[in-house]
């Protein structure tokens, strides 16, 4: 690894194009692994096909960053199964085309699985290509709901009613675990703790960590009556299972990462407002979901609500989630499926109508539900984002909380002068190699003026993943950055800054790495300019 950071630039003009687009918003889709709907398309069955699958989805990232994407939330626990070789669950068919046991729990490491059908890691894998793009990947996990009927047979022994009966109740469509069960939550938090511990995530969020709506056949009457309080409602017995698990769930990850934002997924809608009624399907009373407390608590860092409607269905109750945020962000979940043709076939404006709104009434980002909506292109969704939207690269909000660390900026920056351009360099502080407080990205700025206004997110020139996680040692940027010319003239060369940004999104103070230009300075461009 290198110990300074370096790229080659060609000097030329600096154009900046105007668009009033936020500096920090997170831009996210939801990448489904169940059914294998967005990836993977190829099953692991060879070593061949590890690398087609592996081609997949970094095809996926690439068109996800050309866009500006910021991260990813990638399904890694589907049904009672996950995508990463465990030691509590079966991984899923999803990715080898059949059901592989939990790994020897005398397996030294999570990374150590022996298959011969799987010889890598796609969690592992995903995270790295992710960050390799200074794109964050969130493993989303499904919490409550088990193995459909269907895969309760091809599971076998380690159908989800097997291994942990006493947690499972059975329903019109397979198994789920129950939360009225104390230790439900303590099984929940076992999976998170594993992969935690076992890959650099960046976040974590949670689908279905809720009671199952009401047209599913559950009845969890045994369960009240063992644990309910005396007194207790069924509502406030079913509310404050829920809210147990999603505490345990915080405490124990917040020990291990207080850096890895823990999000959920409610119901879009979470009661209705004072205008506008949520026609019975809610998150706090259908399901349980106090969503809002959770928030309120800290519980959650992030909530992203699956607001799938449009019109009076989506913008109030919008707005009533980011007026119960407590500073926390507020990340719309869109339903980009929703203009597809063969669903609702909503115009392609109405996905810009939300966008735009979100920003105006300062939500703090988007997730689109699904990937492959977006990545198809579908309606033109894709060039409206990269050419529109999400022209400019932004930044995902920063984690709040008290005494959360600050990082100090790089260090030794310097522009060298070379033949075919500039190389910049920089090292990260001291500081920034500390586990806590380790650098996760660089922001390298530039602009026409001097000093480089680091709040203007029309100077973010490129956004850079640091590879090498919690040692300070970034990696080297393979392409250059052209800057053009226009029509041949000489110009002064822009100014650079740069930041860093820790694991919580603190963003440094900037380093500006030139001064004001003097003509004396870039001997090969007075060389060329005088032939």
């Amino acid at each position: 690894m290198l110990s300074a950071l370096c790229l080659l630039v060609t000097i030329g003009t600096c154009a900046q194009i105007a668009v009033n687009l936020p500096k920090r918003e997170l831009r996210a889709v939801w990448l489904t692994t169940i059914n294998n709907l967005d990836w993977p398309d190829t099953k692991a069955t060879s070593p061949q096909a590890v690398e087609r699958q592996k081609k997949e989805l970094t095809d996926i990232l690439d068109r996800l960053k050309a866009a500006n994407f910021n991260a990813v939330v990638l399904q890694t626990r589907i049904r009672g199964t996950v995508i990463y070789p465990s030691a509590i669950e079966p991984m899923d068919a999803c990715i080898t085309g059949s059901f592989i046991p939990p790994r020897s729990p005398n397996s030294s490491t999570l990374q150590s699985f022996d298959s011969s059908i799987l010889q890598y890691d796609p969690l592992a894998f995903a995270i790295e290509e992710c960050h390799r793009r200074g794109m964050q990947l969130h493993a989303w996990v499904v919490a409550i709901p088990g193995n459909k009927a269907t895969q309760i047979k091809a599971l076998g022994a380690q159908a989800l009613s097997k291994r942990v009966p006493q947690l499972v109740i059975k329903t019109s469509e397979g198994n789920m675990l129950d939360p009225g069960v104390p230790e439900t939550a303590e099984y929940l938090a076992s999976i998170c703790e594993e992969i935690v511990r076992g890959y650099d995530i960046d976040g974590l969020n949670f689908d279905y960590i809720r009671y199952p709506e009401k047209e599913i056949r559950f009845s969890d009457a045994a369960s009240y009556r063992k644990y309910a309080q005396a007194g207790q409602s069924l509502a406030e017995w079913r509310r404050s299972n829920t809210n147990r698990i999603v505490q345990l769930i915080h405490h124990r990850v917040k020990a291990i990462k207080p850096w890895v934002a823990i999000s959920c997924s409610p119901v879009g809608k979470y009661a209705d407002t004072q205008r506008y009624p949520a026609g019975g399907w809610n998150a706090l009373h259908a399901v349980s979901q106090d969503a809002k407390l959770w928030i309120k608590e800290g519980w959650m860092d992030i909530l992203m609500p699956m607001q799938y409607f449009r019109g009076n269905n989506y913008y109030p109750f919008a707005l009533d989630w980011q007026e119960s945020s407590y500073g926390r962000t507020i990340a719309s979940g869109l339903g980009v499926y929703q203009i597809d043709r063969n669903q609702q076939n909503w115009p392609l404006a109405e996905m810009e109508r939300q966008i735009s709104w979100c920003r105006q009434h300062g939500l703090g980002g988007q997730v689109f539900f699904r990937s492959r909506f977006v990545t198809d292109n579908t309606k033109g969704i894709y060039d409206l984002l990269q050419r529109n939207l999400y022209r400019t690269p932004a930044l995902p909000p920063a984690l709040t909380g008290d005494d959360l660390p600050v990082p100090d900026a790089p260090t030794d920056g310097k522009i060298e002068e070379h033949p075919e351009g500039i190389t910049l360099s920089w090292k990260p502080s001291d500081a920034q190699c500390s586990m806590f407080n380790a650098q996760y990205l660089y922001v390298l700025y530039r602009s026409s003026t001097y000093p480089v206004d680091t709040e203007d997110p029309n100077n973010i020139y490129k956004v850079i993943g640091v590879e090498s996680r919690g040692d300070g040692s970034p990696g080297d940027i393979p392409s250059p950055l052209l800057l053009g010319g226009a029509g041949g003239r000489l110009s002064p060369p822009p100014y650079y800054a740069v930041t860093a940004v820790n694991r919580y999104g603190i963003e440094s103070a900037p380093l500006e790495l030139n001064t004001p230009f003097e003509p004396r300075q870039f001997k090969y461009l007075q060389k060329s300019k005088n032939k």
